[in-house]
Formats: structure tokens, C-alpha cells, sequence
């Protein structure tokens, strides 16, 4: 028996409900896959950094400025995210940001934490610590927060007690903007 046959032993109204029912599912689930955000491929930091890393993810806050903490996938101890839209992301142990080494790009000091910045191309902004023995990075991005570096005073504390200045700098000292 040939799948024309079969096809045509249904009753009519669901051999007509049929295809649009199939073309509905498979859409509703492209949708669905391409809704997420994309993953995030957490730093290799070296043995030292890890473990500020680690200890500053345990540090960081479940909540940033009214934004749930939702964590990329794969999870990392390296990585971490919160619910602002699109998304709010900080790396650590990453290698230094190139943009850390131009004076122009020098960021703010939040709280007793230097950063360095850098836009983004999308009207948002990237922050990354420079005196700290692993790097801390943070993407913020356009229009999540009503300053761009608003959220950088939510890792403040948790960046000074985890992970601590390079021998012979003074992050604690700089002047806040």
C-alpha cells in the first residue's frame, strides 16, 4: 500500500488539518531554538586566577539592579550572567583586554575598583579590571540600566575581597568619578 493510499483512507478534515499542524510544530520549534540567548565560552584561567575566579563567583549577587542572576550555559565558575535585556555578562580569568593598554580607554572607579572600558560597536560597553591578579570583565549592554556603569558598583566588594590587586599597585586608592 502506497502513502498515497493511506493519505487518502483518512477523513478529509484531517488530511487538511494535518500539514498546517505539521508546519506549525516544526516552526514553533525553530523558534523556540533560536529564542535563547547564545552561550558564552568561559575563560581558561591559570591555577592562581581559578581560584579567585571561583571565589568571587561565589560572591558575585543573586540579584544586579532588579535583574535576576541567570548563568550561561555551559555553567562556569568563570562566567556569569543576569537577566537584563539583552543579558549582563562578567568573565573572569580571561587574558587582559587589549583596550586595557590605551590611556584613552581609561574607565571608571567604582567604589574603590578601577576599570577600564571600552564600547562595544552596539552602543554598549565593556569594563575589565586592570590592577586585580585575574582580570574581571563585564559587558554592558545599550539601554539595560539607565548608566552604562551603574551595575559596576554591584561587584565592587565582591571583586576586593576575591581577587586581590597586583604586588605593588593601589586599586583601593583611586578616586571615584
Amino acid at each position: 500500500m502506497s502513502y498515497r493510499d493511506l493519505l487518502n483512507r483518512l477523513p478529509a478534515p484531517v488530511r487538511w488539518l494535518a500539514p498546517p499542524a505539521v508546519l506549525l510544530a516544526c516552526t514553533a520549534g525553530l523558534v523556540a531554538s533560536w529564542s535563547g540567548e547564545p552561550d558564552v565560552a568561559p575563560p581558561v584561567p591559570g591555577a592562581e586566577a581559578a581560584g579567585y575566579c571561583r571565589a568571587l563567583d561565589a560572591a558575585l549577587p543573586a540579584e544586579l539592579l532588579g535583574h535576576a542572576r541567570r548563568d550561561p550555559s555551559p555553567a562556569s565558575p568563570y562566567t556569569a550572567a543576569w537577566a537584563s535585556a539583552p543579558r549582563t555578562v562578567l568573565t573572569c580569568g580571561g587574558d587582559r583586554p587589549a583596550y586595557l593598554d590605551a590611556f584613552d580607554r581609561k574607565g571608571p572607579c567604582v567604589d574603590g575598583v578601577s576599570w577600564g572600558m571600552d564600547e562595544d560597536g552596539s552602543g554598549g560597553y565593556r569594563f575589565a579590571t586592570g590592577l586585580r591578579k585575574a582580570y574581571v570583565e563585564v559587558e554592558v549592554p545599550a539601554g539595560a540600566y539607565g548608566n552604562y556603569a551603574d551595575p559596576l558598583s554591584s561587584f565592587a566588594a565582591a571583586i576586593r575581597s576575591s581577587v586581590p590587586v597586583i604586588d605593588g599597585t593601589d586599586d583601593s586608592k583611586c578616586q571615584d568619578d
